[in-house]
């Protein structure tokens, strides 16, 4: 798997889509596995709002994000959000971040996609 050190890609919910919860967690797992499939990862995932449910305790995606975690993908999750759906000690992959590097990041990336 190849990272892309400019692509940022942001997640700010737990489902892909406004639809069917169930049908919006099949598609965010499809989602991810097509960029690990597509061999273009992103260099840093940055985890906002609901999206922080992937990256803390009983994730859907736990593995998918390990093997990116694994292959150098910076995860991160938003301290605010974290302590709003009080999941900050239930984290399992990445690490906490906060708005000010959320924000540097957002600048500083060539390509920033947001999910």
């Amino acid at each position: 798997m190849k990272i892309e050190k400019d692509f940022l890609l942001i997640i700010k919910s737990s489902v892909f889509g406004d639809g069917e919860p169930d049908l919006g967690e099949k598609l965010m797992k499809s989602m991810l596995s097509m960029f690990r499939e597509s061999e273009s990862l992103p260099a840093r995932i940055i985890f906002m709002s609901g999206g922080i449910f992937l990256t803390t305790e009983k994730s859907y995606v736990e593995e998918i994000l390990g093997e990116y975690e694994k292959a150098g993908v910076e995860i991160l999750s938003c301290g605010t959000c974290l302590d709003y759906y009080n999941r900050k000690d239930k984290l399992i992959i990445g690490s906490e971040t906060n708005m000010k590097e959320s924000v540097r990041a957002i600048l500083d990336f060539e390509k920033v996609v947001t999910l």
